[in-house]
């Protein structure tokens, strides 16, 4: 019913009919002591009980299908198929080449990879594996740690020529900034200051939902933006751009791969996380960008 919209078309994939869908409802909400869809003549909703024993039933049903299929043998070796989330930019430059690798090891498997700038919910959406960039809230998820990433800020050699380096967070309210919507929501740059944080707030010059960019843009001149630390690590080495206000840098935030809680992991999740773990873990220890706190810009004449 959560997901046909009505009862008319959950009976119909069900080949019940509307009057035995609706005492089935009536029969599980008496039994709960609670209304699981709220229902009028044009609409029907789930509620939030409603919404909580979907994702405890879904769980429950994935781990029976799990193992009625370990029983016969079926799942022995990984097979089937894998939907995996990222963040845009981290899918682009550190996932997809790991997908691509698990695939041609394991050739029973296929992937979905679904790149978004948001946190999707992966019991609704159907999603087995997700990297998650920053610390996790409590949930029913299971979490394997694969490393770290830093925010910084970054502009052009020639930029910080013309301009001057920022000396302090206030400072930036006097430059051009390019504002990565992902980092810098309500434009605002949050920053530390010995054991406190604070924010201050810009007016950028020019604002947008994608890093890649952002930091093109900043490449070439036009200001200063906000970054993860792997976005911009070979810039950073190469000279194209250079680090700023690092003694004010916040603490590094740590990036996980994500499943739901299940009481049997299906071995295709399995042989992904034991497949990717390491290998992404190599790619940001090699993207990383490790200075001291207050260590001065370099690159500039």
């Amino acid at each position: 019913m959560a997901d046909a919209g009505s009862f008319v078309k959950a009976g119909a994939r069900l080949r019940l009919s509307p009057p035995a869908v609706t005492r089935a409802i009536s029969a599980l909400e008496e039994r709960l002591g609670a209304r699981v869809f709220n229902r009028t003549t044009r609409s029907l909703t789930i509620t939030d009980v409603g919404q909580r024993f979907l994702e405890s039933a879904r769980r429950v049903l994935a781990d029976l299908d799990t193992a009625e299929k370990e029983a016969v043998g079926e799942t022995a070796l990984p097979r089937g198929h894998l939907n995996i989330t990222a963040s845009v930019t981290f899918g682009r430059s550190a996932l997809a080449p790991v997908v691509c690798g698990f695939l041609g090891q394991y050739p029973r498997v296929t992937a979905s990879v679904l790149l978004l700038d948001r946190v999707v919910n992966l019991v609704e959406e159907g999603v087995d594996i997700a990297v998650r960039i920053g610390h996790l809230p409590d949930s029913t998820l299971i979490a394997k740690r694969i490393g770290s990433v830093h925010r910084i800020l970054v502009a052009s050699p020639d930029y910080l020529a013309r301009r001057g380096v920022p000396a302090s967070p206030a400072d930036l309210r006097h430059h051009s900034v390019i504002a990565f919507t992902g980092l810098m929501p309500n434009r605002e740059w949050r920053f530390r200051n010995g054991q406190k944080t604070g924010s201050v707030s810009v007016q950028p010059t020019f604002e947008i939902n994608d890093a890649t960019p952002a930091i093109q843009a900043a490449a070439m001149g036009h200001g200063i933006t906000i970054a993860l630390s792997y976005m911009v690590c070979e810039q950073i080495r190469d000279g194209t751009l250079v680090p700023i206000l690092q003694a004010f840098t916040l603490p590094p935030q740590p990036v996980h791969l994500v499943y739901p809680h299940v009481r049997l992991v299906a071995p295709k999740i399995r042989a992904f996380l034991d497949f990717a773990a390491p290998r992404l873990k190599g790619v940001l220890d090699r993207l990383a960008w490790e200075t001291p706190d207050g260590a001065p810009p370099t690159g500039l004449s």
